[in-house]
């Protein structure tokens, strides 16, 4: 190996080929989410064109050979040609880095691109791309293609076909196909389902938008068009709740070059959701926009509480969280100059978003409730603060006597807890394990250095239907807490976590995968940043073992297991795991909890408002509804592919 090291080892990365080089700088990942990434990508400009005013609706099609299509009726892409790149406006924004129109504030008032990269990177990562603009009367196409050299490397978006003029047009907008590359994302398909519920979510945080979905591959299309627009929003979110008032609260308030929309509804539920949006990106750790809406509501209703004597003279107001009990929050603001925390765009940073949101909460809320017809909608909102206040008292007594349990020598861990040696919290490992049994195997098949077991003596509760002072009640629920040191709620401290990976493990059958979605939804309710910050992970146990005299396999669905008997040969024997606790030790970690072998798949909240939906439906009152998705959507063909695809 040579030392030297000169300019001539420097390798400049000409036009798109960084893209190709690095996809997940710029898609985060060449799996199915960054697949649709770059479908998202054309989308988020046409919806940038219909927010600023120019048109109003969105057509995407899913073609037969692979390729979508993204077409709108907004203004369509500058066709002339640029000052200083000499290149017309389509080619600079498909070939060119960092441009867009979107660096001030002359072409879109609010924009959730903010680097310019979308389209020239959708274009780097296409097979091919073609552009056809309406503008001026005039209608103008363009093309690009991947084209290897002559030494085989492959260079995206290459123009092959310069802007031509091919006609003329009463309309205007602009029209995208591009084939994503195979060499980039393999075999992958764009899925019409999952394009469905961002296009709903679209459609419903701008009122003034239809979108079209058309699959030419299967047949399917919808359209999604909500005049209420998030008010709308808030009431899909809690359509299998018990509402305490049927229409939310609406708030639209601007100022100067801020927009804010603010829906709000609260049902019989015992937790707090609040879904968030900047520039119609959605913003899943929150951020100041949240805080600042937060904030207005308990002064707002404090004071009307004082003013209507709600509250005595003597009486303490009402806490946040009082406030925030069964409460469903929908907000989404418009602004400039956004500041995201991290390079996810899930938490908004601008100070001046609190300020704002706060003041036009104020200004909304007062607003509605000076009409006498909301008083009933008042006294509901009181009525359940004033029953959550009760159960924070009655939940701090239990977290005090939680507490008290576990400074007793660990009173409810005894027995149950078989902790690591190691105090390295980045390397360590807790496995909740269903049943006696299987904790056996796993405490002494573990690698004790750094993997810790806690066994469930039975079901925990299911902390969608309980209030925290009974989730608190529950053995098997303290029981996790302890272990894991974080506390819960509004007490919860990501910082204090004693293990970097909770794994959840238990029997591949019904009662397995009753017990996952229990602890999902306590999770999801209780310790949501735990799901958010990547340390949740579900464990997949085999199914079968094929195995004879010098050979053995581990199966870990039924899909798998043809290949495996055909790999085995004749003579073979088929062993079928009905539970954890049919493994020895030995068994079991080479299978499951062995870092170099097993199978994890990471918990993700990818679309907070459709995992929402998904908790309400299954884990919920709502008896029906959960019939209805059960027997729409189960499909156990599709729960081996998922465990294929998953497979790490």
């Amino acid at each position: 190996m040579t030392s030297k090291y000169e300019a001539k080892d420097i390798v400049v990365l000409e036009g798109l080929d960084a893209v190709r080089l690095r996809p997940g700088m710029y898609i985060g990942t060449t799996g199915p989410k960054g697949f649709h990434h770059i479908l998202w990508e054309i989308v988020d400009n046409s919806i940038d064109e219909i927010s600023s005013g120019f048109g109003s609706t969105i057509t995407i099609t899913l073609n037969r050979d692979g390729s979508a299509t993204v077409e709108d009726d907004g203004r369509g892409i500058p066709v002339d040609i640029h000052p200083t790149m000499k290149k017309s406006g389509v080619e600079v924004v498909y070939t060119t880095l960092h441009a867009g129109g979107k660096f001030n504030n002359s072409n879109y008032k609010f924009s959730g691109g903010l680097h310019g990269v979308g389209a020239s990177v959708t274009n780097a990562l296409s097979e091919w791309c073609d552009v056809t603009v309406n503008r001026n009367g005039k209608t103008y196409n363009m093309r690009f293609e991947s084209l290897e050299d002559g030494e085989g490397k492959v260079h995206g978006g290459q123009v092959v076909k310069p802007l031509t003029q091919e006609g003329s047009s009463k309309t205007t907008g602009t029209k995208v196909t591009f084939l994503p590359d195979k060499r980039i994302f393999g075999e992958q398909q764009f899925n019409f389902e999952l394009i469905a519920k961002r296009a709903r979510e679209l459609a419903f945080l701008n009122k003034n938008l239809k979108i079209n979905i058309i699959d030419k591959i299967d047949g399917n299309q919808t359209t999604f068009h909500y005049e209420g627009g998030i008010a709308d929003f808030a009431k899909y979110l809690v359509e299998e709740k018990t509402k305490l008032f049927q229409e939310p609260i609406y708030i639209e308030q601007e100022d100067k070059d801020f927009k804010m929309e603010l829906a709000v509804i609260y049902t019989d539920s015992y937790t707090e959701n609040c879904f968030s949006y900047v520039n119609n990106i959605p913003t899943t750790e929150g951020g100041t926009h949240e805080t600042g809406a937060r904030s207005a509501i308990t002064k707002v209703f404090n004071d009307y509480a004082r003013a209507n004597n709600f509250l005595k003279e003597k009486e303490q107001n009402f806490l946040g969280e009082d406030f925030r009990e069964g409460i469903t929050i929908v907000l989404s603001v418009k602004m400039n100059n956004v500041q995201f925390e991290g390079q996810t765009k899930t938490k908004l940073g601008n100070p001046e978003a609190r300020v704002k949101v706060e003041a036009l909460t104020i200004k909304g809320l007062q607003e509605f409730l000076s009409n006498k017809k909301s008083s009933s909608v008042a006294e509901a909102i009181l009525n359940k603060a004033k029953g959550a206040a009760k159960t924070r008292e009655a939940a701090k007594r239990a977290k005090e006597l939680s507490r008290a349990k576990n400074s007793a020598d660990n009173f409810n861990l005894v027995g149950k807890l078989a902790a690591s040696s190691s105090k390295n919290r980045e390397k360590a490992e807790l496995f909740i394990v269903e049943g006696d049994s299987a904790g056996g195997s796993a405490k002494q098949g573990r690698d004790r250095s750094f993997q810790a077991i806690l066994p469930l003596r039975g079901k925990p509760l299911n902390a969608e239907k309980k209030r925290i002072d009974q989730v608190l009640g529950n053995e098997e629920i303290r029981t996790i807490i302890s272990a894991l040191e974080t506390g819960i709620g509004e007490d919860f401290d990501l910082s204090a976590l004693r293990y970097n990976k909770v794994i959840i493990l238990s029997d591949a059958d019904q009662d397995g995968a009753h017990i996952r979605a229990i602890l999902l939804t306590f999770f999801y309710r209780y310790m949501r940043e735990l799901i958010n910050d990547g340390h949740v992970f579900i464990g997949l146990p085999p199914l079968y073992k094929v195995y004879k005299k010098g050979y053995e396999e581990y199966v870990y669905s039924d899909a798998e297991l043809p290949a495996a008997t055909a790999r085995a040969g004749k003579g073979y024997l088929i062993q079928r795991y009905k539970g954890l606790g049919e493994m020895n030790p030995d068994q079991l970690f080479e299978t499951t909890m062995d870092p170099e072998k097993r199978t994890l798949i990471q918990v993700t909240i990818d679309d907070a408002a459709e995992a929402e939906k998904m908790v309400v439906t299954l884990m919920g009152d709502d008896i029906e509804a959960r019939k209805d998705y059960i027997s729409k959507h189960a499909n156990f063909d599709k729960v081996d592919t998922f465990m294929n695809e998953y497979k790490s």
